[in-house]
């Protein structure tokens, strides 16, 4: 057999060794479902962020814990959305590194991605995190782990096969699923989405994304990078609709540069198999839509996993946008609660588990902790990343707020790095930090130091008074500060410091 052949059979080898790994710790093929325990004290369904976060925690306290999951551990942050993702993305800022070579001083030249073995290595770097989220390692906290479809079969009581567990509190953290647009003829054409794109052999020649979001914008940015022709289309005017349009415009432009074409403004009308792939037409602002590509990526937005819990017999209300909780995440019916996608508006891991910690407070211990008083930062992964707390840019403006921005072009680590296309802009009032947005190869971790001081209730001020690393983008703060604290020196401050030093001079 020639090395080619050889090489497609080490790769499906290793593909098969990375999923039974994986599985071997989400969905263990030889699990039997434990004897229920007379009550628990909290009965959790689903397995993702916020129920691993609400199983562990609460079992670490000491209750009696179970946890239901119907189909593996670690819910869409480790199978199909943080974890694969960013994987993906660092090999494809790998390719974009590569090609900027020449620009600093080394040698440049086209680098050709091997995207069979960029997506092999997404899934053995997701079975390598695995083990956080494993079976094991809930059984090992005494939390009783049950696989199967949980369904809620009065306020006190949920049946999984033919187990019933009884329970002094529930939390509800199903999570949400990849939402499919009413588009005609999608429904007939093999399309992709979060949970099935990274379990691909190799990546499509033509591929059409739908959705300009943050999903949307970083899969065609990197999928663009590692090989594929991606045209991305919306019906928004901008990538990132929700965010800075000084943001966007940025994105737009690097995606560009990337080799994603944009289609915004634009409505795809009908989606049908073209020979062996696929065409897309509509309309837009700038004429007729007309694509044709071999697969087509839906990422526009998410949809609740509600169906076939029988919350209506445990009485528990539901929305369009999932469980309906009050400020301390309790459901209609008192003894459940909800936690995550499911039940709040920020569709993040990192609010997922900020939300359990909530929830088991609040159930467990009669608590009055609010999901109000959170604050909750957010990051796209695209290049440039664009990260954002608080108010947004039209928020501040209507209510009157200062704005102070500093460009990563003053910001000497962002110069040297060669990579100064960004800003960080502070939306305040008399100091005080009602928003952020950054924008820039580090964006998601400086988002951190606003999302921090807002809690903190700090204000521009102290970021003058504070030391950094020289040279550090985490200095852009201390810019931030030292742009406050000139804003304060007004006409009449700088008279009365210039009669002040007159008078200074001629003391001893």
């Amino acid at each position: 057999m020639g090395a080619s052949g050889s090489g497609r059979l080490d790769r499906a080898s290793a593909d098969h060794e990375a999923e039974a790994r994986l599985l071997s710790h989400v969905r263990p093929p030889d699990w039997v479902n434990p004897a229920p325990r007379d009550r628990y004290d909290l009965v959790v369904i689903g397995g993702g962020t916020a129920g691993l976060v609400s199983a562990m925690g609460a079992a670490g306290l000491g209750a009696r814990v179970a946890l239901v999951e119907r189909h593996r551990l670690g819910g869409d942050c480790l199978n199909t959305g943080c974890v694969p993702s960013k994987a993906l993305l660092r090999s494809a800022r790998a390719v974009r590194e590569a090609r900027l070579a020449a620009g600093l001083g080394t040698a440049g030249s086209h680098v050709a991605a091997d995207a069979r073995e960029v997506l092999r290595q997404v899934r053995d770097l997701r079975a390598a995190i695995a083990p956080n989220d494993s079976a094991a390692r809930l059984t090992a906290a005494g939390v009783d782990l049950f696989f199967g479809d949980a369904c809620l079969t009065s306020p006190e009581t949920a049946g999984v096969g033919a187990s019933v567990l009884r329970f002094r509190r529930a939390i509800v953290a199903t999570g949400t699923r990849p939402a499919l647009p009413p588009i005609p003829g999608l429904a007939d054409v093999p399309f992709l989405t979060t949970d099935s794109v990274f379990d691909l052999a190799d990546l499509p020649r033509r591929l059409l994304v739908l959705g300009a979001g943050p999903v949307g914008c970083e899969l065609a940015q990197a999928l663009a990078l590692l090989g594929s022709q991606v045209h991305l289309i919306d019906i928004a005017p901008r990538v990132l609709p929700n965010e800075d349009p000084d943001a966007s415009a940025l994105v737009a432009r690097q995606l560009a540069a990337d080799g994603v074409d944009l289609r915004l403004a634009a409505r795809v009308e009908r989606v049908g198999r073209e020979g062996s792939g696929v065409r897309a037409t509509g309309s837009g602002a700038a004429g007729p839509l007309d694509v044709d590509a071999d697969a087509v990526l839906v990422a526009a937005g998410r949809t609740p996993n509600v169906e076939s819990l029988g919350l209506a017999a445990a009485g528990v209300r539901t929305s369009a946008g999932g469980v309906v909780v009050d400020d301390r995440l309790r459901t209609s019916s008192r003894r459940i609660y909800a936690a995550g996608d499911v039940a709040i508006g920020w569709k993040f891991t990192h609010a997922a588990d900020a939300s359990a910690r909530i929830a088991i407070q609040n159930a467990l211990f009669y608590g009055r902790r609010r999901v109000s008083a959170l604050v909750v930062p957010w990051c796209s992964y695209t290049h440039p990343e664009v990260a954002h707390v608080g108010l947004t840019a039209a928020e501040a403006a209507r209510s009157g707020a200062g704005a102070l921005t500093v460009p990563l072009g003053d910001v000497d680590r962002a110069v040297l790095d060669r990579d100064a296309e960004g800003f960080v802009r502070v939306h305040h009032r008399a100091g005080r930090i009602l928003g952020c947005t950054a924008v820039g190869p580090r964006a998601g971790e400086l988002i951190g130091y606003a999302a921090e001081a807002m809690r903190a209730g700090r204000s521009l001020g102290d970021f003058a008074g504070a030391v950094f690393p020289y040279p550090t983008h985490a200095e852009t703060f201390r810019k931030l500060g030292d742009a406050w604290r000139r804003s304060r020196l007004t006409a009449s401050v700088r008279a009365a410091f210039a009669r002040y030093f007159a008078v200074a001079r001629w003391l001893p």
